[in-house]
């Protein structure tokens, strides 16, 4: 049957399977792995994962998949298809519990997921996502850089690159207008977002606006309050969030609590 991709869930289907060797081996996939792949569209990826993991849980949000995704991965008695949304299921109850995030993320959700994932989804260990290079380029930005975010302090603070590779256009259907990148990082472990989420978040919501302004317009504490603190992790009161490192978040937060 022909599939129509759907613009309004930002649809770019795999269609290229040469670049599948290229995930697997930023994926540093084993026989063992039990992997999350959200998003599996026409299912290329999917069986490609099935053929060479234990177990594939595959979430799609678009039921309209459902007939020719069950087809492409119907030999594969290893995967577990999921209808839902993924920003909205429970993905750390999934059993057995996924150690690894494989997938092309469609562009509108691999911000949120992947900072979802690194805190509620304890069991992943390592990710290997296909997003928009620009998204890439975010994960691992420094200070004072345009690309330098939350989600760049989130995600270094629990996660270190362990490989990076840029994807042209052509490798997808329909052909996205911007080029993508597939981007691998491992968690650290006994890192944790617990207390630094918020203000990260809160420092960065207002970027034109002082650090300590846009965390009391966030509601998370006083200006004053903000100001004290970071005179003790020796910013001054005029500091903006893009300058500082993700280390000096978490002893901002330490401060504030």
């Amino acid at each position: 049957m022909t599939v129509v991709p759907k613009k309004s869930l930002g649809q770019h289907f795999l269609v290229d399977e040469n670049i599948l060797g290229v995930i697997g081996r930023l994926a540093a996939l084993e026989p063992d792995d039990v992997v999350l792949e959200v998003g599996p569209g026409l299912g290329i990826l999917t069986r490609y994962l099935a053929e060479r993991t234990r177990l594939v849980h595959a979430v799609e949000i678009d039921r309209s998949l459902a007939e020719s995704l069950s087809a492409t991965v119907s030999a594969h008695e290893n995967v577990r298809l999921v209808y839902g949304d993924a920003l909205r299921l429970d993905l750390g109850a999934l059993e057995p519990p996924p150690r690894k995030l494989v997938a092309n993320l469609p562009y509108s959700i691999a911000t949120p997921l992947v900072v979802e994932t690194l805190e509620s989804t304890p069991s992943v260990g390592h990710w290997c996502v296909m997003v928009q290079r620009e998204v890439a380029d975010r994960f691992f930005a420094v200070p004072r850089t345009k690309a330098y975010g939350a989600v760049s302090v989130l995600v270094q603070l629990t996660a270190t690159k362990t490989g990076f590779h840029p994807v042209p256009p052509t490798v997808f259907r329909p052909r996205p207008r911007v080029e993508s990148a597939l981007v691998a990082f491992t968690r650290v472990l006994g890192s944790s977002l617990a207390g630094v989420r918020p203000i990260v978040e809160g420092a960065f919501a207002h970027r034109r606006k002082t650090l300590a302004n846009s965390i009391a317009i966030a509601g998370l504490a006083s200006r004053a309050r903000v100001e004290e603190a970071l005179d003790a992790i020796g910013r001054t009161a005029q500091a903006r969030a893009e300058e500082l490192a993700p280390g000096e978040f978490v002893a901002l937060a330490e401060e504030l609590a």
